[in-house]
């Protein structure tokens, strides 16, 4: 098992812990680079849509997973992205000024919810904001005159910087680097005192009161920084899928990205990215196995909801660390055999602690 002894406070400032993690990394990020030239274009669709959903993970997770407010209402955030994306692209704007505008109001909106929300907690605040997305998506319906209620917006080309980008690999560069843009930003934000904060109120927001955080301005806060990560990765969707209408952003929408993290690792950044990687890989497989499952079973039109549901509970009941947690257990028991503890794998009683921040 490797140890790191730290003898200076500038390798507490490091990104990675040491040299042998920021080789893996860096080996990850050069096989992403190479990605668009060696796997078929189906697949890299699917990688887009992990990039898209991760950076929704990132989004959801700083807000449930760190803050400890819980959201069932993320997809208005994603709609309100994806239709201010394809508004301003429609009206001559490039990428690098419609995403931030799409990050900003999607910010606001998640400011205003945030406001309101202060004084709730648990299953209020879910409600609360689970209205927010049925009044977004009825909104959406009923603005015929902005966005075409439910007969949809065709997307236009991405306009990057004055010219459209009709080549599929620019725009897996695009979703690429903005997912490693957004983690970065997410991961130095944790390890400052706004962060620090987040993650006191999520623990004991008594405690965090008692020790001078300010609760309705770190929640605020909480909330627009989440529903402006969330808006950026709207304003990718609308560009990916080409055509957005109100019926792609619904209240199930919003559950698959709790499952997302639940299933990831609440309380991780690797959760997040994990979660995306599940809720994207999954449906594919069981399209495979459907070939080789009886066809009473494989022509059941509910499969995919009752798979995800039964992994759900099994995560909820014997992993509530998610995948990552999973992941770490085994990479622990491999560092430490044969010297590990016979208990290593049993199911903890708690999943969200000050000091487990990765």
């Amino acid at each position: 098992m490797r140890f790191v002894f730290k003898t200076r406070y500038e390798q507490d400032l490091q990104l990675f812990r040491d040299r042998t993690e920021a080789g893996w990394y860096g080996l990850l990020m050069v096989l992403l680079l190479a990605a668009p030239f060696v796997v078929p274009e189906y697949w890299r669709a699917q990688l887009v849509f992990i990039y898209i959903w991760g950076i929704v993970g990132f989004g959801l997770m700083l807000l449930s997973g760190f803050t400890g407010q819980l959201s069932m209402g993320h997809a208005a955030f994603l709609a309100i992205g994806a239709y201010t994306e394809t508004l301003l692209q429609a009206a001559g704007w490039p990428f690098l000024l419609s995403a931030p505008a799409s990050i900003l109001l999607a910010a606001a909106a998640g400011m205003l919810i945030g406001l309101p929300a202060l004084r709730l907690t648990g299953i209020y605040l879910a409600i609360a904001t689970l209205a927010f997305g049925f009044i977004v998506e009825e909104v959406l319906a009923r603005w015929e005159s902005l966005t075409a209620g439910n007969s949809g917006l065709m997307v236009p080309p991405l306009n990057l910087a004055g010219s459209p980008l009709t080549n599929s690999n620019g725009f897996y560069y695009v979703c690429l680097a903005s997912i490693v843009l957004v983690a970065l930003a997410v991961r130095n934000l944790l390890r400052a005192p706004t962060g620090r904060a987040f993650i006191a109120i999520r623990d004991s927001e008594i405690s965090a009161q008692s020790m001078g955080v300010n609760l309705a301005r770190y929640k605020t806060l909480s909330f627009a920084l989440s529903a402006g990560i969330t808006g950026l990765a709207g304003a990718l969707y609308a560009h990916q899928i080409r055509f957005i209408s109100p019926e792609q952003f619904t209240l199930f929408l919003s559950i698959e990205f709790l499952m997302m993290i639940v299933i990831g690792g609440m309380g991780s950044l690797h959760g997040a990215v994990f979660g995306a990687v599940f809720m994207i890989v999954l449906p594919e497989l069981i399209a495979i196995t459907k070939d080789y499952l009886p066809q009473a079973v494989a022509e059941q039109t509910g499969l995919k909801s009752t798979v995800f549901g039964v992994l759900m509970i099994l995560f909820v009941l014997f992993e509530p660390l998610g995948l990552y947690g999973r992941w770490v257990k085994i990479r622990t028991w491999f560092s430490l055999f044969p010297m590990y503890k016979a208990g290593m794998f049993r199911r903890q009683k708690s999943y969200q602690k000050s000091e487990r921040v990765h």
